[in-house]
């Protein structure tokens, strides 16, 4: 291995590995290095330093300096190339993680080139990623030699190689893709400042521009909504609603429970929630489909929204303030003033800061102790109800399905005999499974049981 051999294949190496030469360099002196301690002993203290211009080796033993040659060719070229060899694989491999950690939550396009399990194997430019059923769009399907794109989820070392995480399912890629249709915000006069997103069913993205004359959502919509339709094809159908976002809690809220129209929202700071007065026909709307809306909605704003109707409002008022000052130690005056804060419960109450309790009644440690001790008692009593109620509830649904189940039998039964529909028998097994005691199954969820 002479100068000019090894300047070469620093050179080699680093073009077609993208490997910086000096970690190039730093892998062949080890590689010597490591060999030299094989001929001459472990405890042998050994230098091989290389010349970065020349390529020229320099190798020392204890001190001594050797000859360049009998140096090589002492510790053998073989030996040498081995571990040389392994000292480049982990410098690639350490060239690719830092390439894709820096993609993290970016979004690639790849390759399927497998699709087994559940799992596609995806062929990126320079390395074999995973696309795992976990981070898959619910209910997409996948095939070899398809095109896909998705967003960096993990990066990690395996050996001397690394695995790739893709995802389908985060939140960035809903990002990329608004990213890369609407050139506003590539541009940066569009800013995309929250994305919430329940995968293949609902996102909500709240963008704002720094430009009065661009509107923010017109522009992610797009003429006769082709950009926004783009993006919904590439999510699988998935729904996508585009909020204006307003730093005034007041205004954003209502825009991310859009398309509910909102009465009234009043933030209780001290709890970090938002009550929102909707009328009854909005009721529905602003909760929706098995509270989704809602949910995207809180997770956007960052805040926990209740959704209410001014009635359901002040009848928890009231229930609130009589079951809080039931509570020894707790004045008419205080339960007002926690509820003005938009304590409604007792598990409201079980979790405030004793500091803000002694702050707001002027009571002492003591005191504030005994009346957080009564509400997670209270609390937790509420709890057992409205899971009995939840238990009798179920049970109540399965007896109501037996019964429709023994007068459809019974109703076939007497077809088949020709006999007229109707019958004492069915009446009275539907009059046994229902029996038991009046407003045993009418019990309250906990999730709406006020103090009392």
């Amino acid at each position: 291995m002479n100068a000019t051999e090894v300047l070469r294949i620093v050179d080699a190496i680093h073009r077609d590995k993208n490997i910086d030469k000096e970690i190039v360099f730093e892998g062949i002196e080890a590689a010597l290095v490591s060999a030299a301690k094989k001929h001459y002993g472990e405890d042998s203290d050994i230098t091989v330093t290389i010349d970065r211009k020349d390529g020229t080796i320099r190798a020392s033993i204890d001190g001594e300096e050797l000859d360049s040659e009998e140096a090589v060719g002492r510790i053998g070229a073989q030996t040498a190339k081995q571990v040389m060899i392994q000292k480049i694989r982990e410098a690639e491999r350490d060239a690719l993680y830092d390439e894709y950690e820096d993609l993290l939550n970016h979004m690639v396009s790849g390759i399927i080139q497998r699709y087994e399990g559940g799992a596609a194997t995806v062929a990126l430019a320079n390395v074999e990623a995973i696309l795992p059923r976990s981070e898959q769009i619910p209910g997409e399907t996948h095939h070899a030699n398809e095109r896909v794109r998705a967003t960096v989820y993990e990066v990690r070392k395996a050996g001397s190689r690394i695995k790739v995480i893709l995802s389908r399912r985060s939140p960035s890629l809903v990002q990329r893709l608004f990213e890369q249709e609407i050139p506003e915000i590539a541009d940066g006069v569009i800013e995309v400042r929250g994305i919430s997103r329940e995968p293949g069913y609902r996102s909500k993205v709240a963008v704002s521009s720094s430009d009065a004359r661009v509107d923010c959502v017109g522009a992610c919509v797009g003429v006769r909504g082709n950009r926004i339709k783009n993006i919904v094809d590439e999510l699988a159908g998935e729904r996508i609603d585009i909020v204006r976002w307003d730093e005034n809690l007041e205004v954003l809220i209502p825009n991310a429970l859009s398309p509910a129209t909102v009465e009234q929202v009043i933030l209780c700071r001290m709890l970090g929630r938002a009550i929102v007065l909707v009328s009854e026909d909005q009721l529905s709307l602003a909760i929706g489909r098995r509270g989704q809306n809602v949910r995207l909605a809180s997770k956007l704003s960052g805040w926990d929204i209740e959704i209410m109707t001014q009635e359901e409002l002040a009848e928890s008022i009231d229930r609130a303030v009589q079951g809080f000052s039931q509570l020894d130690g707790m004045s008419v005056e205080l339960a007002e003033k926690l509820v003005e804060e938009g304590f409604l419960s007792y598990d409201d109450l079980s979790i405030i800061e004793p500091d803000d309790l002694m702050e707001m009644g002027g009571l002492s440690e003591d005191q504030v102790n005994v009346i957080v001790e009564q509400a997670e008692e209270r609390a937790e009593a509420a709890e057992a109800a409205a899971a009995e109620a939840r238990r009798n509830k179920r049970e109540q649904e399965r007896l109501t399905a037996e019964v429709a189940e023994a007068e459809a039998a019974a109703a076939e039964a007497r077809r088949n005999k020709g006999e007229p529909e109707g019958g004492d028998e069915v009446d009275g097994v539907a009059e046994e499974l229902l029996s038991g005691e009046p407003g045993e199954l009418d019990a309250v969820d906990a999730g709406q049981e006020p103090p009392a």
